[in-house]
């Protein structure tokens, strides 16, 4: 049985040296299969005790996927790298199972309290004792990576607020550019965002688990407003192409090029290609709602709803199955045209602050489409 358990040892702490190697030292997207199914299972859970709450209840749960997610990943690590030696001791030493991993975990965490005079076990109780503090270190120098990506997002995120509403809406962010008169301030919004879509494909898909940072309010989300920014442009391409501005053309690009970057590396499935004609799952009817609800505002349309509607769904196609995946397993707040979710509940619209100049009252809209 010892060779057994030395072959086993090894597997082990192979598979946990691959595991830490490939999401802190050398990450290139692509989770473990343990961090993966840590990911997968804490998530379950979560929607499992938050599921009768709605979207709130839901909210509050998945705050605490990101802080388990580190936890666990940490606690897997060290818990593996504990049996893979205490494994390893016990095969090429006299030792019995206790001592050997009495003297594992004695090694592994610089306690020092087990050893002796088994000179031939040195190497190993020097590498479990170099083991735990790496790990350690490794995983403290990945958190400001992490919060200062984290950060980035959400500032951008934070500022669309008045842009979009909460949450986010496409055709609520031209709207409110009209009501206002700051409809020469979209060219700056999408260079924002498409920088920002560039940072998000690089980094989310880089380190998957930001995709469990939540905002921190409850109806603004990172996925939301890259869907809602990128419905806006889409909408004033198709309904406008002579004044549209090219930044609009641009932030789209970047924006499905980044969230097909991040389906990849949490393996969700993404269209790399869609033929223009591919069905959607938005409807003419919503995007006609939403088009007479721009009018309202003082929009004026170039094309007909009808002549416009092919060319927003040719942009539509490359973006929504893969935003819609995304916006799923993250948990988005379920914002209008962001697809649906995992947990009951009818979309939220965005709330419009009332008109407070004098004389004037808050314009009277159709209703919004979910």
């Amino acid at each position: 049985m010892k060779w057994i358990s030395g072959a086993a040892g090894a597997l082990v702490l192979l598979l946990v040296l691959r595991s830490i190697v490939r999401t802190l030292v050398v990450p290139r997207g692509l989770y473990s299969g343990l961090v993966y199914r840590l990911w997968w299972g804490l998530r379950r859970v979560l929607c499992i005790a938050a599921s009768r709450g709605g979207y709130p209840a839901i909210d509050r749960a998945q705050t605490w996927l990101a802080p388990l997610m580190l936890i666990g990943m940490l606690a897997f690590w060290l818990g593996g790298a504990f049996a893979g030696f205490g494994l390893v001791l016990h095969a090429v030493s006299p030792l019995s199972w206790s001592t050997a991993f009495r003297e594992a975990g004695s090694s592994l965490f610089t306690l020092g309290f087990a050893g002796g005079g088994r000179l031939r076990l040195s190497a190993l109780d020097f590498a479990a004792a170099a083991t735990g503090p790496v790990v350690i270190a490794l995983q403290i120098a990945y958190l400001p990576t992490l919060y200062a990506a984290y950060n980035r997002r959400e500032l951008e995120v934070t500022l669309l607020q008045s842009r979009a509403g909460e949450p986010a809406w496409g055709p609520e962010i031209l709207a409110r550019q009209w009501l206002v008169d700051t409809e020469t301030a979209l060219p700056d919004l999408y260079r924002a965002w498409e920088r920002l879509a560039a940072d998000m494909g690089e980094s989310h898909a880089t380190y998957p688990v930001l995709l469990a940072f939540r905002s921190p309010r409850p109806y603004r989300s990172w996925l939301v407003g890259l869907v809602a920014v990128m419905d806006a442009a889409a909408l004033q391409l198709a309904l406008n192409p002579r004044t549209a501005p090219p930044e609009a053309r641009l932030v789209l690009r970047a924006g499905f090029t980044a969230l097909r970057d991040i389906a990849l590396s949490v393996r969700a499935p993404a269209d790399s290609d869609p033929a223009p004609d591919t069905p959607i799952q938005l409807t003419f009817d919503e995007f006609e709602a939403a088009v007479r609800m721009l009018e309202t505002t003082g929009f004026r349309a170039e094309r007909g709803t009808k002549e416009a509607w092919p060319h927003f769904h040719g942009w539509r196609v490359n973006y929504e199955a893969v935003a819609y995946e995304l916006c799923r397993r993250c948990d988005a707040v379920p914002a209008l045209w962001t697809g649906p979710r995992d947990f009951p509940g009818e979309s939220i619209p965005p709330l419009r602050p009332v008109d407070r100049r004098p004389g004037q009252g808050r314009p009277e809209l159709p209703p919004t489409a979910g």
